[in-house]
């Protein structure tokens, strides 16, 4: 008996999941859904050499306020 009430207990949820997916399937990103598509190797290296230049490029600006602030202003740490 208890078996069968974790079993309805678990079609239940799926049933809640199954509803969500298929408003999504029909709600404002449906569109979005739709058009994307998985990136070609090409696109994904790109994406990840302009990534990777955006993160040294950041670090490096925050080094240089750090060394400006810590040795050229000499602000405490």
């Amino acid at each position: 008996m208890k078996a069968k009430r974790i079993v309805d207990w678990f079609g239940g949820v799926q049933r809640r999941i199954d509803n969500r997916m298929n408003r999504i399937g029909r709600g404002e990103y449906s569109r979005i859904f739709k058009m994307a598509k998985k990136p070609t190797r090409e696109e994904y290296v790109k994406i990840v050499q302009i990534t990777g230049i955006g993160i040294i490029l950041l670090g490096f600006i925050g080094f240089a306020i750090y060394y400006i602030l810590s040795y050229v202003l000499n602000i405490p740490k």
